[in-house]
This record gives C-alpha cells, structure tokens and sequence, in this order.
C-alpha cells in the first residue's frame, strides 16, 4: 500500500509539472501572438500616417516649413517601409521638395543681389548730391552775375565744358529714352535762364583725374 502511495504520488507530481510546463508554453506562444499582432498595428499605423503626410507634402496642403518637411521626410525614409505607395510619394515628395528649394534659393539670391545693387546706386547717388546741389545753386542764383559764379565752379568738377550730357525723358523694361544731346557749358547756362533745376544726376563717367567725361541726368 505503501508502495503504491509513492508510486501516486510521483504520477501527481508529475502530471502537475507537465501541466505547469504545458501552460507556460502555451502562455509564451499567447505572448508572441499578441506581440505580433501589436506590432502589426504599429506598423500599420506608421504606414497610413506616412501615406498621409506624404500626400499633403505633395499637395502642398501642410504648414510646415521647408526645413520640417525635409525632416520629416528623411524620418520616413529612415522607416524603410516596404509599400509601393509609400516608395513612390517619396520619390515624388522629394522631387517637389529640392525643386522648391532651388527655386526659394534663386529668388532670395536675386532679392540679396537686388538689394545690394539698391545699396549700391543709393550710395553712388550720395555722391551726386554735391553736383545736384551746385546745379541747383546755378538755378536759384539770386542774379546773372552769382549764377556765372556758380558756373565756373560746376565747370570745375567736367574735363571740358564740351563734356556730353544726357538727359533722360523715359524709362521703359530698362530702356532709356533720351532728350536731345548737350554739353555741360550749355546745360549749365540753360540752367541760369529757366532758374529751375527739375533733374537729378543718374550716372557719371569720369576719368583719371576724377573729372567727368559723360553726365547723364534724368528728369523729375
């Protein structure tokens, strides 16, 4: 009887531990199942969330910056996601995104050398107010005699009183259209009869020396 009781009571044991090893498999192989399939999810949803962006990428329908939409498309790209769909709006998002790009750096390349060149003719016209001012000291002269006085002395900044000046009556698409040519001795002397200086000095050629060899003026 003894015997027997032993020999039980072994079986028990051992039908408890297969019972215990069989439910920790089969509780494991639950785990992996239900990893699996989370892991499905995720993945599922980072797919239709990157389908998404991608599309509004394209269509220009996010508020992103350019720098965020390049970041997010390479954290997409970093995702190696293995749907068609996603790889061909990749490839197009991309395609839009550095054209874009290049264009935004034309336009502020041009809008910088635009800038510079306003800076530029802003400070060369700077220089012109000295000669704006004596022309208009020739017109407004109190008399004959004061504007002959300012005459010698705008002659002074000319090579020669035979110097050509150009007046400017129009612009158009950068094309000037220009009065009757002179020279400065006239224009200067036709600046003491009107008594009125309506122009302003748009460029100047000089030589060596400094002096003018070509004036060219524009109309107010």
């Amino acid at each position: 009887m003894r015997k027997y009781l032993i020999k039980l009571a072994r079986i028990m044991v051992f039908i408890l531990l297969a019972g215990i090893t069989f439910g920790g498999l089969s509780s494991c192989q639950s785990n992996k199942k239900l990893a699996k399939k989370q892991a499905e999810a995720a993945y599922n949803i980072k797919v239709q969330q990157a389908k998404k962006d991608l599309i509004a990428m394209l269509n220009g329908t996010t508020d992103w910056t350019m720098d965020e939409q390049f970041k997010r498309l390479d954290t997409i790209k970093s995702y190696n996601i293995d749907d068609q769909q996603v790889k061909d709006l990749i490839v197009k998002v991309e395609d839009k995104l550095t054209t874009e790009k290049a264009e935004a750096e034309r336009k502020a390349e041009e809008e910088r050398l635009r800038k510079e060149e306003a800076a530029k003719k802003q400070a060369e016209l700077a220089k012109f107010n000295v000669i704006n001012e004596r022309f208009a000291g020739i017109a407004h002269a109190g008399s004959y005699d004061e504007a002959d006085k300012e005459i010698s002395l705008a002659l002074n900044f000319f090579a020669t009183p035979d110097v050509p000046v150009l007046i400017i009556i129009d612009q158009v698409d950068g094309v000037n259209d220009y009065d009757r040519p002179t020279t400065a001795f006239r224009f200067l002397n036709y600046l003491k009869d009107i008594k009125s200086y309506n122009f302003a000095v748009e460029s100047v050629k000089r030589n060596t020396e400094g002096k003018i060899t070509e004036l060219e003026l524009i109309k107010k």
